[in-house]
């Protein structure tokens, strides 16, 4: 199965363990801070057997995201198709990490890779981000990727009712 190495981080399959810290994660407001709410134990274990079992079957998508150096669990990151009933179409890549791993520039090394990942590996030419608009630490990793924003594309997310969220765009080469 595929792991992407950085010079810091392991973004490889999820494994039992990382139920425990997944869900601590998804009970933290903070980190929810953007959805609708926050998650319990069970709807997190699930979420992992679903992306589990999607990288299982395609070879991509959602990994877990580790320190190399400690094996600490500190979130994920990767590539999904995008959500039927949104305006646009296509990949995007996203990322969602502990709050103790913000601030030491994980998001955007993760994110790195998995844009690399989508281009040279499965040759797409655009890879998609989305956020809520006031989202500012995303949405400045997506700035440090390259991505770029187009106030035209914002719309509103289905899937959070009232959330208003921005569309940044990656392309290969720039």
């Amino acid at each position: 199965m595929t792991v992407l190495r950085t010079e810091r981080l392991l973004l490889r399959p999820w494994r039992d363990e990382d139920v425990m810290p997944w869900a601590a994660m998804n009970a933290d407001p903070l980190v929810r801070e953007y959805f609708t709410e926050i998650l319990t134990y069970d709807q997190s274990a699930a979420s992992l057997e679903m992306f589990r079992t999607e990288l299982a079957e395609r070879g991509w998508g959602w990994w877990a995201v580790e320190v190399a150096g400690t094996g600490q669990f500190i979130g994920f990151a990767g590539l999904d198709v995008v959500d039927d009933g949104l305006p646009f179409k296509g990949v995007e890549a996203g990322w969602r990490l502990a709050r103790e791993a913000w601030g030491h520039g994980y998001a955007t090394e993760a994110g790195h890779a998995c844009l690399d990942y989508g281009f040279d590996v499965l040759g797409l030419d655009e890879v998609l981000a989305l956020t809520a608009v006031g989202n500012t630490r995303s949405r400045a990793v997506m700035h440090r990727l390259g991505m770029t924003y187009d106030p035209a594309d914002d719309f509103e997310d289905p899937d959070v009712p009232g959330r208003h969220s921005v569309l940044y765009r990656g392309r290969r080469n720039g």
